[in-house]
């Protein structure tokens, strides 16, 4: 199906430049063929003044009339010529800017439509053969508790990606109503890294949270906010470098920063990785999973929070990933 957009894509880019080189030439056309006429009229004009049996005594002014005239139909064409050149351009570059972003938004959402659908059945998938292992099967405590843990880990996945959709439809629609209350952040931020620790055991992560920060937010949000910066900072990192989570204050300003030491994002994606539905790379390569959502999400609720969100790199790999709630 994607590569059917692909191809439609193709086909409409194609037709479009087709059409709009022959409107260009047929617009080229038809002013040298006005001028050109033009000329002719107006030449016509000046030899039957020229070969009039009297000459009058303003013969002079009478070819100064013509050739000013000539002048004034030639600027006249050109003029018009290029107003309708000028608006051609604009509304061809803009009609193919509008189908182009349709034909992409159209791939994307079909990306998204197969990634949500893996991204929905693997932790289910995986928290039905845990428990139908532990109900076949007579084992003993330490396994148990070991597949029980990767259930859990597998439903608050679910969780995560369900909270992503159904927040992300809100949003797009203006339905969430945000309830702000006043908030530890400094406890708020270390219970999700805390949660996202007991999920990957195996990670490590780094916390610099400063004690007593307050904040004035919606705690499911700005709760969803950090767990997407972890979970983005784990998708893309290596598997044995850390990822470090901060909290401080700075010239009044609140920052939270999720570090990660992976390859890092090219400096022109970086403003479109906020994008809905975009992801890093090319869709054919890519080998992590996901939405495309996470990081639309993290934008909006920064917005919604009068929050500032940006992407830098990390020294000496790696990506920074900022919020700066505004004091």
């Amino acid at each position: 199906m994607a590569d059917q957009s692909r191809k439609q894509l193709r086909r409409a880019t194609i037709v479009f430049w087709v059409l709009l080189i022959y409107i260009i030439a047929a617009l080229i056309w038809w002013l040298i063929s006005l001028e050109q006429q033009n000329k002719t009229i107006h030449q016509l004009q000046k030899e039957q003044v020229i070969f009039e049996p009297e000459k009058s005594s303003d013969y002079n002014q009478k070819i100064s009339s013509i050739e000013n005239s000539e002048k004034r139909n030639s600027t006249k064409y050109l003029a018009e010529g290029a107003a309708f050149l000028f608006l051609i351009f604009f509304g061809a570059v803009y009609i193919y800017r509008l189908v182009r972003r349709q034909f992409q938004l159209q791939l994307q959402q079909q990306n998204f439509v197969m990634a949500v659908t893996h991204e929905l059945k693997t932790p289910i998938s995986i928290a039905r053969l845990n428990l139908e292992t532990m109900q076949k099967h007579q084992l003993d405590a330490e396994k148990q508790k070991k597949l029980m843990q990767m259930t859990i880990q597998e439903t608050m996945r679910l969780d995560t990606l369900i909270n992503n959709i159904l927040i992300s439809s809100q949003f797009d629609v203006n339905a969430y109503k945000t309830e702000k209350e006043e908030l530890d952040f400094s406890s708020l931020v270390q219970d999700v890294v805390k949660q996202f620790g007991n999920r990957y055991p195996d990670k490590k992560i780094i916390t610099e949270i400063e004690e007593n920060i307050d904040i004035k937010g919606d705690p499911l949000l700005l709760k969803l906010l950090l767990s997407n910066l972890l979970e983005n900072a784990n998708k893309y990192a290596e598997k044995t470098t850390p990822i470090i989570c901060k909290l401080f204050l700075q010239k009044g300003n609140i920052q939270l920063q999720v570090i990660d030491e992976g390859k890092g994002i090219p400096d022109d994606e970086k403003k479109k990785v906020f994008d809905k539905f975009y992801r890093v790379g090319n869709e054919q390569t890519r080998k992590t999973q996901g939405t495309g959502l996470g990081l639309y999400i993290c934008k909006r609720i920064a917005q919604s929070h009068d929050a500032d969100i940006t992407v830098t790199d990390n020294v000496a790999q790696g990506s920074n990933f900022t919020v700066t709630f505004k004091g």
